[in-house]
């Protein structure tokens, strides 16, 4: 099973799901912690070959890797801790896991906060996806992990997100990140799967105004879903939750908050 944390709170009954990107792990949400606790009980999930689930379970998964069976290894943790419908956060690459667990089990999420999310692959992730693709097997993991950190994450005040991963990354080893770059070509589909059918799960986006590879595309979906809600988060990158952890902290438990209230409002009607 994956290595997961969990926070009680000693009243609430509402839980809040935090997933991770790839290469990073659980510990990107440590400037969340603290704000949500407070309200909500935590559960802080590292995927499989990262951060702790690599040390105590690195050759586990001998079959193809996918977007299904990474969600289904969460699923089981859900199952393991008899977790309630809940909240789901996701950043980066963790938002499309978000939403693949939202399309296979919906009655287990109440909301979904996306952050730096993954909507649709642009002409430049694309190139990056396939020189990956090409060289992954030929060239050190870490010199494509930190290229592509420097391309989405450039500006000098992105360096605590992008030193971050790069650090998280390096837990990773040669043959897991060839698994996990393996399921890049299963992207875009999926993508455009989930673009056209939208899910009656109150969703919110939260994009740096800097995130010149992904802002766009969640820009275009939003008008489409119903339910979706953007907020763009001005001087700030990719990772939001980490660059604007105050700005991020203080639009997302908003959100969480509205709902719960909508949503006991409504058992009152």
């Amino acid at each position: 099973m994956l290595y997961y944390k969990t926070y009680h709170h000693p009243s609430s009954q509402e839980w809040v799901v935090f997933i991770h990107g790839a290469g990073g792990s659980s510990s990107i949400w440590y400037k969340q912690i603290r704000e949500f606790k407070e309200e909500f009980n935590l559960l802080l999930i590292d995927l499989r070959g990262h951060g702790r689930s690599a040390e105590s379970i690195r050759n586990i998964w001998n079959d193809k890797y996918t977007f299904a069976g990474v969600t289904k290894d969460i699923i089981e943790v859900l199952d393991h801790l008899d977790i309630p419908p809940a909240h789901f956060m996701g950043v980066s690459l963790g938002t499309i896991i978000t939403r693949q667990l939202a399309e296979m089990e919906p009655q287990r999420v109440k909301t979904m906060v996306m952050a730096g999310a993954v909507t649709r692959l642009t002409t430049t992730s694309r190139v990056l996806v396939t020189l990956g693709n090409a060289f992954k097997s030929v060239v050190p993991y870490m010199w494509l992990y930190k290229l592509f950190a420097w391309i989405i994450m450039p500006r000098r005040h992105h360096a605590e997100s992008r030193n971050l991963f790069i650090r998280e990354a390096k837990r990773l080893c040669q043959k897991e990140f060839i698994r996990w770059f393996k399921m890049t070509k299963d992207i875009n589909p999926l993508l455009k799967y989930f673009k056209e059918k939208e899910l009656s799960i109150p969703t919110l986006y939260i994009m740096g105004e800097e995130d010149i590879m992904f802002l766009e595309p969640v820009k275009k979906i939003v008008q489409e879903h119903k339910l979706s809600i953007l907020e763009i988060v001005k001087a700030c990158g990719h990772v939001v939750n980490v660059e604007q952890p105050d700005t991020f902290n203080q639009l997302s438990l908003q959100f969480l908050r509205n709902q719960n209230q909508s949503f006991y409002n409504s058992l009152q009607t």
